[in-house]
Formats: structure tokens, sequence, C-alpha cells
């Protein structure tokens, strides 16, 4: 009998030790401890941002023009392939693959344009306006709320044609933008569906 008196007492004993415990608030844990996630935590919750922000800035000659290889036949969605081995040029490169036969783009025009961008740094591909199934709307080119990129390079580009536009950051994201890194280079294929003015 004493030896079940004494085990019920270290039980009793034990469950009202476990009862103290959990009644502790989150003011009675130590000040060290905090909620917030760990770098490497961060790092595992969105990977992509981490290895991006850890490329590589390129280095090597200026890259040519032809080695920016653009696949797909005019009227669909081009392929960009981004060169290794080089760095971007210094200023906006601007390269008609199509010669378009329409109207041409000058300051102030409004056009369609279907358009494929990539990032050089990382070689992807991040939008294109063929998956919306719909080309991108864009009124007084030359002053239009697009990134200067845009507004310098598109002049001059004839309905009919595809356009290849690489854009130093200065004329696109210097400070970055979304999950495109501060200083990154863009690369642009865009096609002149219509024109007007």
């Amino acid at each position: 009998m004493r030896t079940v008196g004494r085990t019920a007492l270290a039980i009793v004993s034990l469950l009202s030790a476990g009862l103290a415990l959990t009644a502790c608030t989150a003011s009675d844990r130590p000040s060290t401890l905090t909620n917030t996630p760990s770098a490497t935590a961060q790092q595992q919750a969105d990977p992509t941002r981490a290895s991006e922000a850890d490329l590589p800035e390129p280095s090597g000659p200026p890259c040519e023009v032809a080695q920016y290889v653009v696949t797909g036949a005019p009227g669909e969605k081009p392929a960009i392939t981004v060169p290794t081995g080089c760095a971007p040029q210094d200023g906006l490169l601007v390269e008609d693959i199509t010669e378009g036969t329409g109207p041409e783009i000058k300051q102030g025009s409004t056009a369609s344009l279907h358009y494929v961008l990539a990032t050089f740094r990382d070689q992807r591909t991040r939008e294109a306006s063929w998956d919306d199934g719909q080309p991108f709307e864009l009124a007084d080119i030359g002053q239009a709320s697009v990134i200067q990129g845009w507004n310098e390079g598109l002049i001059g580009l004839k309905e009919g044609g595809r356009r290849l536009l690489v854009v130093p950051s200065d004329k696109g994201y210097p400070n970055g933008q979304g999950d495109i890194q501060p200083g990154e280079t863009l690369i642009f294929v865009v096609d002149a569906v219509k024109v007007e003015g």
C-alpha cells in the first residue's frame, strides 16, 4: 500500500509541475528568444531570392550583338538565349531582328506590342505578353510611363517588325523591381503588332 501511495504522490507532483510549465506566458520567456526567422529559414522560404543576390557580376569582353540568340518566327513567341562568357555592353543596344513594313513608331505614337523579357545575370525569362494572349498597349511612346530603355529603344520600330533591346540598369530598374535585382541588365524582344500616329 505504501508503494501505491508513493507512486500516486509522484504522479500528482509531476502533473502539477507540468501544469505550472504550461501556464507560463510569452512574457515569462527570456527576452533573447524571438519568433524572428533566422537567415537560413528566410533563404529556405525564398531560395531564388538568395541565389539571385549571390550571382556574380558578369565579366569578360562586351557581348557582341550576334551572341544574343533569338529563336521563333515573327508573330510567334520568341525565345531568348542569353550569352555567357561576356559582359553586357555599355549603353542601350537596339537591333532589328525583323524589319517591319508598316508605319514606324515615332515620338508620341501609340502601339500594340508583344514582348519577352529575360534578365542577364540569371539568364531567366521573366515575363512575356504572349502568355497573356494579348499585346501590351502603349501610348505616347517617348514619354510613356515605362522604362527609359523602351521610350528610347522603340523609336523607329516598324509595324510587323521584331527588335532586340538590351537595356542597362540605368535605363531599366537601377534600384531593382520586384524580384529583379538592382543593377540588372534587361533583355527584351519586342514585336510591333500595330502602330498608330
